[in-house]
């Protein structure tokens, strides 16, 4: 797998969101508000066709998009490889980046214990 422009992110964020195939005009309508033209949405999807991140499909007269890489799949690609390549696999360097200053709130610290206490229980 490879990383994703945030342009193609962006397209890929709208096909989850749908939750199945999803027609063009349909993401053409989730991403209006990025103000892109009709070309562009089909370049960024011609273009994840091409990494393999989604199939398409023609239906009647139109193209029809289906996801190929689960968003959870594609979000654990993209958090090892931010770990591995700025913390140098180390999960405390990444929370103390995140801490310093006003990154974690006392809620955030809370939670993020809370799942840490969660995953230590789930592995007895």
């Amino acid at each position: 797998m490879k990383r994703l422009p945030d342009t193609e992110l962006e397209v890929m964020k709208a096909l989850w969101a749908k939750g199945e195939a999803a027609a063009r005009s349909e993401l053409e309508e989730a991403l209006r508000d990025r103000g892109w033209a009709t070309n562009t949405v089909n370049t960024y999807l011609a273009r994840l066709c091409e990494k393999g991140f989604v199939s398409c499909e023609k239906r009647g007269k139109a193209n029809w998009y289906t996801p190929l890489v689960s968003q959870e799949d594609y979000l654990q690609f993209e958090s090892s490889t931010v770990l591995d390549k700025v913390f140098g696999r180390s999960l405390k360097r990444f929370v103390a980046s995140l801490a310093q200053g006003d990154g974690l709130d006392d809620a955030q610290v809370a939670e993020l214990q809370n799942y840490l206490d969660e995953l230590k229980e789930g592995r007895k």
